[in-house]
């Protein structure tokens, strides 16, 4: 194989986009996912992939400095795409300890790993680190997220990030690791767990469920289509300059409430329901703490350096997002149950 790429997290939301992206466009890659198989890490999000000579599947917790070791030296990687993580800002409030091991300690471990794994030859190497927007904070009505804006978490989540991508920076710089970063705005697409904002409305919307909106729906966020961001990824990963970082959003800035009556107004049209009919189940509800207003990212440094802009209007991703949903209801009922924690025993157990 031409390369060894770790890509961590892969099972999830966005890692697997990633994942298949990599094993279906470099077939002379040796792709390896590592996946802890937490809550939101589901195999059955790859099955089109997961018998392609390219690529291999580990189970593993990148909390253990151990587990991590021994898999860089199986597999001798010559890059790393790192996307595990704890990621859902309601969690890291109810309970904040996981986000601090896996975000912070699973990433001090991969960073170790590489540094000693590569020290003796790391030309050519690369480890690309995954983070978010919400590390900048909150803005006010005006402005944007550049790669220049001080960091200003508000969440146990976003602080967690805030402090990986401290970490890997200082690799960077105290041992020469080659590294690279970007920050991403909000993700939304086929296969997203559906506890974030679209998925839940799209879920809840089809069962006639109430839509819980935080507040008045008035918090503004940036939406980039998966896809999109896994062709950045790519991009960056092949391309990025060693030691930047580099923002991408989706130009896409949406008040909460009006991104779900677009929803609801999309799911009446494909449910064949009066228009309107979705838009009764919205709910106010009490406001999350600590929750930032607006987020809003310029990607221009990433448009102009490396050619990259993301490709569909907000109407057609969200259309294809809802299509997806609504072909792939036997996905979700087993996400929602439980029963997907099985596909990995069902395939896996006695490997």
């Amino acid at each position: 194989m031409k390369r060894i790429i770790l890509i961590t997290g892969g099972a999830g939301f966005i890692g697997s986009h990633v994942v298949r992206r990599f094993v279906t466009r470099y077939p002379d890659y040796l792709v390896v996912n590592a996946d802890k198989l937490t809550y939101a890490g589901n195999l059955e999000n790859i099955t089109d992939i997961e018998s392609n000579q390219n690529y291999r599947f580990e189970k593993t917790d990148i909390v253990n400095k151990q587990a991590v070791l021994d898999l860089f030296s199986k597999y001798s990687f010559d890059g790393v795409i790192h996307l595990a993580a704890e990621s859902h800002v309601d969690r890291s409030i109810t309970g904040p300890d996981e986000f601090v091991f896996t975000n912070i300690i699973g990433t001090v471990n991969l960073l170790n790993a590489a540094r000693s794994s590569w020290k003796e030859h790391p030309e050519g190497k690369v480890f690309y680190h995954i983070s978010t927007d919400e590390v900048y904070g909150s803005l006010g009505k005006e402005g944007l997220f550049t790669e220049e804006t001080a960091y200003d978490p508000r969440s146990p989540y976003s602080a967690s990030k805030a402090s990986s991508d401290h970490l890997v920076r200082a690799y960077h710089h105290t041992f020469g690791l080659p590294v690279v970063i970007s920050n991403c705005s909000n993700n939304y697409g086929p296969n997203q767990f559906p506890e974030k904002l679209i998925p839940l409305a799209i879920n809840n919307i089809k069962n006639n469920k109430p839509i819980p909106v935080y507040g008045k729906g008035e918090n503004i966020r940036d939406w980039l289509y998966v896809e999109d961001h896994s062709a950045a990824i790519d991009l960056i990963f092949h391309k990025g300059k060693v030691g930047d970082t580099y923002n991408i959003g989706g130009n896409n800035e949406w008040k909460n409430i009006d991104l779900i009556r677009i929803l609801c107004s999309i799911m009446d049209k494909k449910l064949n329901r009066q228009n309107g009919t979705s838009e009764k189940l919205i709910t106010y509800v009490k406001d999350r703490p600590g929750h930032d207003m607006r987020y809003a990212i310029d990607s221009s440094k990433l448009q102009n350096e490396l050619g990259w802009s993301p490709i569909p209007e907000f109407s057609e991703g969200l259309e294809k997002t809802v299509d997806w949903y609504l072909s792939n209801t036997t996905w979700l009922e087993r996400i929602l149950s439980g029963e997907y924690e099985k596909y990995y025993d069902m395939m896996y157990s006695g490997r």
